[in-house]
């Protein structure tokens, strides 16, 4: 399910190229991005949005939105990191190699759709403190200027984004949709994530993966906490808000994706779970832009 909620997620720019930092610094990020990957290659940090977390050499953070990451949480912000300060450009490979310096920062600015579900599963700053080896590849692939390193830096912060995810839930409290171990119950998550469309029942559904009704509904009710039909609308009703936010789609054609006949349709759901209707939804992210 993790895949389903990534799908279309990408790292943008790779690298946060900065000379040397030495204390006292702090640098301010506020990217437009509702995902960055942050790790510090080397010296310690700390990273301020809610609050400070530490973060210590080859330690990950994943960080929601506008955040801060200094030597100290006393220390203020001395620069706004800019789309300028990310390596970007096919030809702008030296600018990407590693500089010199007691402290060394990573990181990547996400774009793309990401999904609801997975911004509510995590709080605002994640860290995973167990080593990843991808950062070694990482440091390995900038020691050398070559062709198309911008797009194989890109695709490892990409696998560091969800390594570092799988590694995080692993150790907590993982969302329902990837913690269970029941097949049953994971067969049904599978199958109203392929195809959210499709006018599933509890019966249909039942079906389709060789279970009773009453099997089906008593096991997805205990591993999710919530019984099937009603987890199917709130996904689709989180679809919904992801198509509003990063598409242009008519709402009766969002409503078409995600299961429901006609704009009507949604509205009412969406009304009902979000207090808000889609036009509303969408009134509000084009005033945020």
């Amino acid at each position: 399910m993790l895949a389903d909620l990534l799908d279309g997620v990408r790292a943008r720019g790779a690298l946060f190229n900065q000379t040397s930092m030495k204390p006292p610094w702090s640098l301010r990020f506020e990217l437009g991005v509702q995902l960055t990957l942050a790790a510090m290659l080397s010296g310690q940090a700390w990273v301020i949005s809610d609050q400070p977390v530490a973060l210590g050499t080859g330690e990950i953070a994943i960080i929601k939105g506008p955040y801060t990451i200094a030597d100290d949480p006393g220390t203020p912000p001395q620069y706004l990191v800019k789309s300028d300060d990310y390596c970007i450009t096919e030809s702008n490979v030296e600018a990407c190699r590693f500089p010199e310096g007691p402290a060394l920062l990573l990181s990547g600015a996400y774009q793309g759709p990401i999904s609801e579900r997975l911004l509510d599963a995590l709080p605002p700053v994640t860290v995973v403190r167990a080593p990843n080896p991808l950062l070694d590849l990482v440091t390995a692939e900038m020691a050398l200027a070559r062709q198309g390193q911008r797009v194989v830096l890109d695709r490892m912060l990409d696998l560091l984004l969800v390594s570092s995810l799988r590694a995080w839930f692993d150790e907590h409290d993982a969302p329902a949709w990837y913690r269970t171990a029941d097949p049953i119950v994971s067969d049904a998550l599978r199958l109203m994530h392929e195809d959210p469309a499709h006018p599933w029942t509890v019966v249909s559904l039942a079906v389709k993966i060789g279970t009773s009704r009453a099997a089906l509904a008593r096991r997805f009710t205990a591993a999710v906490g919530e019984p099937p039909m009603a987890y199917l609308t709130s996904w689709r009703i989180a679809l919904a808000a992801d198509l509003l936010r990063d598409t242009d789609s008519t709402v009766a054609a969002i409503a078409r994706k995600v299961g429901y006949g006609n704009a009507f349709a949604l509205s009412a759901a969406f009304k009902r779970l979000r207090g808000m209707t889609p036009s509303e939804v969408r009134s509000m992210t084009v005033r945020n832009g």
